[in-house]
């Protein structure tokens, strides 16, 4: 009895000890779920600096808490500290490699920090992890998507697809990869299943570029007015201008730009669009009157100064306006021996009417200086043999021929001009061999039309990438 009355006092003690520790354990695990949870509430309600304290504080007490390190880098992420987040983030992914969430959150805030590398390991790790849910199949298919691995993005788009088929979201960006690496039956079917879900403008816009691109103008067209109809943005409107003008349909192609450019009157390609429709139609003056337009709109764009060029050789009638422009160009384009060309050309052809005021030697010394800045322009040497023969100057006009055709074999007037430059030189032999090559490019009706409708072309798709139009 003596012996078992002295165990007993430490025992208890020792009891005693233990609930003490457990209720000081349990105190400490409540006060940190209230902190922690004030920091969410925080977040939620965007109180971001507040909730930075609270968890910096927090991180004192448990410097190894997952939950902490990931919603503080989220934090700073949504404060744009994004060094700041990372180290968080990181954190948070060593003390919890299998989150899924945590692997995305990231990547994300890798690649606004541009480490693109690690960014795309952190998205795959997460799809690895949860390989049957949408958002790390999704995620991991954008950042492809984004990288411009348009092959290595489609699996996981169509796997987000599977698992959510009525996600539009990933079921526009699927059917654009598709577009893009040219599986336009796949594009179009994936287009038609979102249409069932949502009936929108860019659905239809973008099924309009699939069947542009499958040679189908008919219902590119139809696709594009849809579009229109649905919503007459400026993209959608000159997406369908486009489409008409691109395959000669040109009433209606200047219908629909002139409307456009009434809505959009500050939209320098809705002005170059309505001037090349106007000028193919064959309307030169208000073709003109367009192109000036947009050249003001911006005087440093390059594109509406080609079909300037082009309008005014059929339409010389606004010389005034037209040299005025050119030359601005040139002086905001000094290095630019097109601009130069441009310049030279118009003061050319603006004034030949005018022959008191015309000065050749400043039309020479512009395309000589083009030519120094550009020596493939083929242009430039073609006229600058142009000016020398019209002042017989045969010998002279000779070199620049030949240069211009072997910079530009399809040159149908370099040829003829360099034939006559031979028949004035007694070249008789040479002189049959130019116009014989002449006459066979004019039979073929296929060099000026080609040329006009690649230019059309090349300017419609640069304009769709660039649509703000700054060079």
């Amino acid at each position: 009895m003596f012996i078992g009355s002295r165990c007993t006092r430490p025992v208890l003690l020792l009891l005693l000890a233990c609930a003490s520790a457990v209720m000081a354990q349990a105190n400490q695990d409540h006060r940190f779920d209230h902190e922690f949870q004030s920091a969410v509430a925080q977040y939620d309600s965007g109180h971001y600096t507040e909730a930075a304290a609270k968890l910096e504080a927090l991180l004192k007490l448990v410097p190894e808490s997952f939950e902490v390190h990931e919603l503080l880098g989220l934090v700073y992420s949504a404060q744009s500290q994004d060094a700041n987040a990372n180290v968080h983030l990181e954190k948070a992914a060593r003390l919890n490699p299998r989150s899924a969430p945590a692997r995305t959150n990231l990547a994300a805030n890798l690649v606004r920090l541009g480490k693109l590398e690690g960014a795309g390991d952190q998205f795959r790790k997460a799809a690895e992890l949860e390989p049957q849910n949408f958002d790390t199949n999704h995620n991991l298919g954008e950042f492809y998507v984004q990288s411009e691995k348009i092959a290595e993005a489609v699996p996981y788009l169509e796997r987000a697809q599977r698992i959510e088929p009525s996600s539009y979201d990933n079921g526009y960006d699927l059917s654009l990869a598709y577009l893009v690496s040219g599986r336009l039956a796949d594009a179009r079917r994936q287009i038609q299943e979102l249409l069932k879900l949502k009936n929108t403008a860019e659905l239809h816009n973008l099924l309009g570029e699939v069947e542009e691109k499958d040679g189908k103008f008919v219902p590119a067209a139809n696709e594009y007015e849809l579009a229109a109809h649905a919503d007459p943005s400026e993209s959608n409107l000159f997406d369908w201008g486009s489409e008409l003008l691109l395959h000669r349909t040109l009433g209606p192609s200047i219908e629909v730009f002139q409307d456009a450019a009434h809505r959009y009157p500050t939209s320098q390609r809705m002005a170059i669009g309505l001037g090349m429709a106007l000028y193919a139609h064959g309307n030169y003056d208000e073709a003109v009157k367009s192109l000036l337009r947009a050249a003001d709109l911006n005087p440093s764009d390059p594109s509406c100064y080609l079909f300037l060029s082009r309008a005014y050789d059929s339409s010389p009638g606004q010389a005034g306006e037209v040299i005025q422009r050119f030359r601005r160009y040139s002086e905001l384009q000094p290095r630019n021996g097109q601009a130069l060309y441009y310049y030279a050309m118009s003061l050319w052809k603006g004034k030949r009417a005018q022959d008191p005021t015309l000065d050749l030697h400043q039309i020479e010394a512009l395309l000589k200086s083009s030519i120094e800045l550009d020596p493939k322009l083929a242009e430039s040497h073609l006229q600058l043999g142009n000016l020398y023969s019209d002042q017989s100057k045969y010998s002279e006009a000779i070199p620049e021929y030949v240069r211009a055709l072997e910079l530009d074999p399809d040159l149908g007037d370099a040829h003829y001009r360099l034939g006559q430059a031979y028949v004035r030189t007694g070249q008789k032999g040479p002189a049959q061999e130019q116009i014989e090559i002449y006459q066979k490019i004019r039979e073929q009706h296929l060099a000026d039309i080609e040329k006009q409708r690649a230019e059309i072309r090349q300017f419609v798709f640069a304009a769709k990438d660039n649509p703000s139009g700054k060079p």
